[in-house]
């Protein structure tokens, strides 16, 4: 596979047009076009449609862009890589997390991970469950962190942490100051949820559909955190738990709700990786995280191994 192809493939793809790419790689025009062309001949894929000099990506182009888009990033990594290998420094660590807990929970133990093993280099990628799982799969990272279960013939996992749904509403809000919150308490107000495919989606619909609810009023967002941010500005309520509320535990209020619901996060691992010392010693540091925080919380339990001691 032609390397320099590749790289003129990203560049278009993501500059938007053949002149774009061609000032990035400092190429002529005529040049990128006929990367991109022996590019499509070696994958028998139409990556591009042609208006004259313009070139939009296709179906194809986009489904590859999609698949092949970090190895295809990765590829300016390989100087730095060849540099570190000549130092020395050649011991990694590649994590991927699901972004409602990558500030909560995984950004914490990395960073305590970093000032205990400073000489390990740290990649820490956030992406969409499906996502990470397919990513791990393919041995792109040692150890993900994402919501159980996750189903796939070359992964094992093992629990973390259990959550319990709160209803997130501003503090404003009349049942702020209340104990436990029912769905049908909350048909009347504005419902900021996620959009279809996505787990807290999958949850609140649940949690109205098991009472035979249907909010009056529903707004959508890409992630829980906006919806967070929504509540906190006052445009309505949702449904999350206290790792997604933490950032704005300042200006919403968090309420259980009735009856109990909890999803299970836990830790992803491919089943045929090499021993790994530095992930071994991230799973330390992650699930002390875990155990501490939930020891101050009481919608929080510990699933993972307790420290001795």
């Amino acid at each position: 596979m032609n390397i320099k192809a590749l790289r003129a493939f990203r560049h278009v793809f993501s500059e938007g047009s053949v002149a774009a790419a061609s000032e990035v790689m400092h190429l002529s025009q005529p040049a990128i076009s006929r990367l991109i062309g022996g590019l499509e001949a070696a994958l028998k894929l139409k990556l591009f449609d042609r208006s004259g000099r313009s070139l939009s990506p296709t179906t194809e182009g986009i489904a590859f862009y999609r698949e092949a888009g970090r190895i295809l990033d990765n590829l300016d990594e390989i100087p730095r890589i060849a540099g570190e290998i000549r130092a020395g420094r050649t011991e990694s660590l590649r994590i991927v997390t699901m972004p409602r807990i990558a500030q909560f929970l995984s950004a914490p133990a990395v960073a305590q991970f970093i000032q205990d093993q400073p000489d390990v280099n740290v990649t820490l990628d956030v992406r969409a469950r499906r996502e990470a799982g397919k990513w791990l799969a393919g041995q792109e990272y040692d150890i993900g962190i994402a919501a159980l279960p996750v189903s796939h013939p070359d992964i094992r996992t093992a629990p973390l942490v259990r959550v319990r749904a709160l209803v997130l509403l501003p503090k404003s809000h009349p049942l702020s100051d209340a104990d436990h919150v029912t769905a049908d308490q909350l048909a009347n107000d504005t419902i900021i949820r996620l959009m279809h495919g996505l787990l807290l989606r999958d949850q609140l619909d649940d949690t109205f559909n098991s009472v035979g609810v249907t909010p009056h009023k529903t707004h959508e967002v890409s992630s829980s955190q906006l919806a967070c941010a929504l509540v906190a500005e006052g445009a309505g309520i949702t449904i999350a738990d206290e790792m997604v509320a933490h950032q704005f535990r300042d200006r919403i209020a968090a309420v259980p709700i009735e009856p109990e619901r909890w999803m299970t996060f836990g830790l992803l691992l491919p089943k045929t990786h090499k021993p790994n010392e530095a992930a071994d010693r991230f799973r330390e540091i992650l699930s002390w995280h875990v155990e501490r925080v939930c020891a101050s919380s009481d919608t929080m339990q510990n699933l993972g191994p307790r420290r001795k001691g």
